[in-house]
């Protein structure tokens, strides 16, 4: 089971989303009570481990800024959230960074992991980072196949029966790991990640 722990801002996020065995973490470039500026990013980049993915996460930012800020930064890779035309991430494809399609599941959503030449899907809540969930039944006429992460509400008390109700390669998760709205709570980024893998585990 693939975990990423997004919404970081702090060293010792990124040290205790390491050490809970996180696969990815995630840095919010967009507006955000989570939101990093790139001299803070490039810091916490830094802290991060090879074996560990550093995900730059935009929203609403055009295409040459987030190649600007993913170079600047020195993330592994970019998630695009919402939106984006097919165009954009072919655009961004010629920096050779990985990319992240990261959208909420609608009867239009494409959900073919690499239909927009991304390397990792991510099906959301209709509102990111808000911490609502959202009907996991409509998987059943529309599931993905392949490197794909579910987000949206997830947290230590649901991870476990969102596994197993979804199947997902990976999970993603922000608020569900917060004490309080921005604020990253140590014990349960573990938490999370011990149940997410338990989970997977036990299908």
């Amino acid at each position: 089971m693939y975990v990423k722990l997004c919404g970081l801002r702090t060293e010792a996020d990124v040290t205790a989303a390491v050490d809970a065995g996180a696969d990815a973490v995630g840095f919010v470039f967009s507006e955000s009570v989570r939101q990093v500026d790139l001299d803070t990013a490039r810091r916490l980049v830094r802290e991060v481990p090879p074996h560990v993915l550093a995900i730059g996460v935009f929203r609403q930012v055009s295409p040459a800024e987030v190649r600007r800020l993913a170079v600047e930064s020195g993330i592994g890779a970019v998630q695009l959230h919402g939106g984006y035309p097919k165009a954009a991430f072919d655009d961004l494809s010629t920096s050779g960074i990985p990319l992240v399609r990261a959208v909420t599941l609608t009867p239009d959503t494409d959900v073919r992991v690499g239909a927009y030449g991304e390397r990792m899907l991510l099906l959301d809540s209709p509102v990111a980072g808000s911490g609502e969930r959202w009907d996991l039944g409509v998987l059943t006429s529309a599931r993905p196949r392949g490197r794909w992460l579910l987000a949206g509400g997830l947290s230590v008390d649901n991870v476990a029966a969102s596994v197993t109700e979804a199947r997902p390669w990976g999970v993603d998760v922000s608020s569900g790991i917060e004490s309080a709205r921005g604020v990253k709570d140590h014990n349960l980024m573990r938490d999370f990640v011990t149940a997410a893998r338990g989970a997977s585990r036990s299908e």
